[in-house]
């Protein structure tokens, strides 16, 4: 049987800077634990730019430890429910965003930092097979698709296009 103290905590959302998230988040955790305020975690979605979510027993703790930091704009008033930031701590696997002929950039492995053009996707082993853009000659290579970042998405063409 759950304790009744499990379902205290609630989460809050905090206006801050676009580009300032994890700074943000590093001053307020820093803050957190020089004072012991009770805030439980500090979440900075990658995908939603301007807002970092705190859980914490209530707003004054939120407002205690935010309070004087750099780049924060303000509280958001209300409580955010877990379904709406769900969607941004369950990470969708990058091939699921990846289509035959968009840029990418190599994240690991020995071509790291080079950009590459998809040219086949394999969903069941999670690969993608790329065309180095900065090499000299049509180089393919295949690498797993957690390897690879997103840079451009192909253009599709319109009817009457070559």
């Amino acid at each position: 049987m759950e304790k009744p103290e499990e379902h205290l905590t609630k989460i809050f959302a905090v206006k801050t800077t676009t580009g300032q998230e994890k700074n943000v988040a590093r001053l307020v955790a820093a803050k957190v634990e020089m004072n012991k305020i009770r805030v439980k975690a500090i979440l900075v979605p990658e995908a939603l730019r301007g807002y970092v979510f705190m859980e914490a027993e209530g707003p004054h703790f939120v407002e205690e430890a935010i309070a004087g930091i750099k780049h924060v704009r303000s509280r958001i008033p209300g409580i955010v429910s877990f379904s709406e930031i769900e969607r941004y701590i369950v990470k969708k696997p990058v091939i699921e965003e990846l289509n035959e002929g968009d840029i990418v950039e190599v994240t690991g492995g020995p071509f790291k930092g080079m950009r590459a053009k998809i040219t086949r996707i394999d969903k069941s082993k999670a690969e993608v097979t790329l065309e180095l853009l900065e090499a000299t000659f049509p180089l393919p290579i295949t690498v797993h698709s957690d390897y690879v970042k997103l840079v451009e998405k192909a253009r599709t063409q319109t009817v009457g296009e070559k």
